[in-house]
């Protein structure tokens, strides 16, 4: 699904450099690297705040902390959507309250937001799935019109932008009150292990965020508010630096492996291909399809030695550690119909167009057997 030994290998003589300076100078928490990263990034994301730390899942419980929601505060978010935004709520006593989501780029349904919101609803979580941007502008104005805080979960689709009406651009993970970003090593923007940041323009929430990841610390053994323990390691961020100045190519690699695999596959009916959207720049962290037979076309991709992922095979209200909020089968048929056609191919900075020729080969032969 990914070559991340091949991406190594092409900055292989950087990487190792970065790592050993950082094995050189032994500061191997909180080190210089971290910092720097930080205001690089904020740089890149042309916003005013970043707070780097550990990983994608605790940035989510972070900006939960930070924007101070309480326990049995309501959290609007898309029901197909991997669990950390759920999960961190949960841990925290919030309650998710579930959206349903376009069937054709796989985001929340900014139609279907206003109806969920009742008195309890504090904050709508934005994921923007797979490398594309949720349509964010008519949600913030929800948000605005109800007095609720906007959370972008950017976890999958760091260096996407969105247009707004006026025609400016931002990126995504910039535009929400307080935003999250994940650098697991398949992401656009991976890391050799866990990482993760938070980014805002709130001076008062990035002040927040950066005492709760460091236990509520405002200086050493002064802890004004209860946090967490939650830092990106010195050697992931020396390595994200290294990185980060890589990734016009990385987008642009992966832009055009996705568009690739649209012409390829535009003419096969029996498949339904990625949408992008006119107000997003879809950096195709996945490339997803619609399928059906999905489990029966993804066996038979493996046999020619084509590896497949789903994502997801299950909406999150179906999930057995969520069954307590109530939800029932059919409450959001577009996320279940989805969970049973959706297949992911491979796609990577790496990609050759032989190899994604011999996908597009492999995957029509299993159509035509339908």
């Amino acid at each position: 699904m990914v070559d991340l030994e091949g991406q190594y290998l092409k900055i292989k003589d950087e990487i190792d450099l970065a790592i050993q300076e950082v094995i050189n100078a032994s500061a191997f928490i909180n080190g210089i690297p971290v910092e720097s990263f930080g205001n690089e990034l904020a740089q890149y994301l042309d916003v005013k705040y970043v707070i780097p730390c550990a990983n994608g899942t605790d940035a989510l419980q972070i900006a939960y902390m930070a924007l101070g929601l309480k326990p049995n505060d309501e959290i609007l978010m898309p029901v197909f959507n991997y669990v950390a935004s759920s999960e961190a709520a949960a841990l925290l006593g919030l309650k998710s309250v579930f959206v349903d989501v376009w069937e054709d780029s796989f985001n929340i349904n900014e139609n279907l937001i206003q109806k969920k919101i009742t008195t309890a609803t504090k904050a709508i979580v934005v994921v923007h799935l797979f490398g594309q941007s949720a349509n964010i502008e008519p949600i913030i104005k929800i948000a605005q019109q109800f007095g609720l805080k906007v959370i972008e979960d950017n976890a999958q689709s760091l260096g996407s932008d969105y247009k707004f009406s006026t025609g400016v651009r931002k990126k995504t993970g910039t535009m929400g009150d307080i935003n999250i970003h994940s650098f697991f090593p398949t992401k656009n923007l991976g890391c050799f292990g866990d990482g993760g940041a938070i980014s805002t323009n709130d001076p008062v929430l990035a002040h927040r965020a950066k005492m709760i990841s460091s236990h509520g610390q405002g200086q050493k053994y002064s802890y004004e508010l209860i946090g967490c323990n939650s830092r990106l390691d010195t050697l992931q961020a020396a390595i994200l630096r290294v990185k980060l100045r890589y990734m016009k190519n990385y987008l642009q690699c992966r832009k055009e492996a996705g568009q690739y695999y649209n012409e390829k596959l535009q003419d096969n009916q029996k498949i339904i291909t990625p949408r992008e959207n006119e107000w997003t720049y879809h950096s195709f962290n996945q490339y997803i399809i619609r399928v059906k037979s999905r489990d029966r076309i993804k066996d038979s991709l493996k046999k020619d030695g084509v590896p497949t992922m789903i994502y997801y095979p299950s909406p999150l209200h179906l999930q057995k550690a969520y069954l307590y909020l109530g939800y029932s089968v059919g409450d959001f048929p577009v996320a279940e119909r989805l969970c049973q056609e959706v297949l992911a191919l491979p796609i990577h900075t790496e990609m050759t167009r032989e190899q994604q020729d011999y996908i597009v080969t492999s995957l029509n032969q299993s159509l035509d057997t339908l």
